[in-house]
């Protein structure tokens, strides 16, 4: 895939939201847009660091285009509230990015009682999406693009007890988040094109990347001086999938070196149960469900 920040064009016109725009990659994806001239819109959960991560961008680009909006994905009310307030202030929406997360955080419940990570991760980007689908129709060609992980081949969709409220293992909790958000960015590409729509869906990794994302984790400074690479690296991924011109949807777009660690964006390695059509059906049903937000209903 060739592709490199320098072969980004002009985004002027173009309307990107980016969830956890505040920290690691999805702060560096907010500042290579801004400065490529997209209005970038920062959904953040904490206020105080959306506006330090907008300051931050503004003193090396004083004529970026941001938005700061209030999000927090383990709440639907949230989100319901987010969405409305673009939908009142944006006529369209270019490009969404579901980047926000949470990694191997001690068992809890989000506010509409899923397990955190499920519940943050996964289900409040598919409502999120489901809510903002209509402004990204509304664009010349949109995209919703799905931060997954590596961790995604340690998953499995756990429909029994999707919650972990009988034994909570949080790295299997964790897998099972970002398989869940890699099944959904295949689904939702599928139903996007059984519907016709100029909407595609595309999903990345950001190999392993040095991000406060690692905060729940054990220090250990070998594993990141031997194998992570900076978070502006990370974001390379995201950039590309968000800029990159011929993409079709449903490409999986991560690093291309070691074990898919460190390199530069390149088509990625995606699990069997990644690729499982009946599950990702059953997956999108039960977060319909769940969430209480039906949309593209398959055909």
């Amino acid at each position: 895939m060739q592709w490199s920040i320098d072969s980004i064009s002009d985004l002027n016109n173009k309307t990107i939201l980016i969830t956890g725009a505040n920290s690691g990659i999805g702060f560096e994806a907010a500042k290579v847009l801004a400065a490529k001239g997209a209005h970038v819109i920062l959904a953040c959960r904490n206020p105080n660091k959306g506006q330090a991560a907008i300051d931050a961008i503004k003193r090396d680009h004083a004529g970026a285009q941001l938005t700061l909006m209030s999000l927090d994905l383990s709440s639907l009310q949230s989100v319901r509230d987010c969405c409305a307030e673009v939908a009142a202030r944006f006529d369209h929406l270019d490009v969404l990015v579901n980047n926000a997360g949470v990694m191997a955080p001690p068992y809890s419940k989000t506010a509409d009682g899923f397990e955190s990570q499920f519940g943050t991760n996964h289900l409040g980007h598919f409502a999120l999406t489901a809510r903002l689908l209509p402004l990204l129709e509304k664009a010349e060609a949109g995209r919703v693009v799905v931060v997954s992980s590596v961790a995604h081949r340690l998953g499995y969709i756990r429909f029994q007890d999707l919650n972990w409220e009988k034994r909570y293992s949080r790295w299997q909790a964790y897998g099972q988040s970002k398989l869940a958000n890699l099944m959904f960015a295949k689904e939702l590409q599928r139903r996007l094109q059984q519907r016709g729509s100029n909407v595609i869906a595309v999903a990345v990794h950001p190999g392993y990347s040095n991000t406060n994302l690692q905060q729940y984790m054990p220090a250990n400074r070998l594993l990141n001086s031997i194998f992570s690479q900076s978070q502006a690296a990370g974001a390379l991924p995201t950039l590309c999938a968000v800029t990159q011109p011929g993409l079709r949807g449903g490409e999986y777009i991560g690093p291309n070196g070691f074990l898919e660690m460190q390199g530069k964006p390149d088509l990625a390695y995606s699990t069997r149960r990644a690729n499982d059509g009946p599950m990702a059906q059953r997956l999108w049903e039960v977060s319909e469900q769940m969430t209480g937000e039906p949309f593209l209903g398959a055909a």
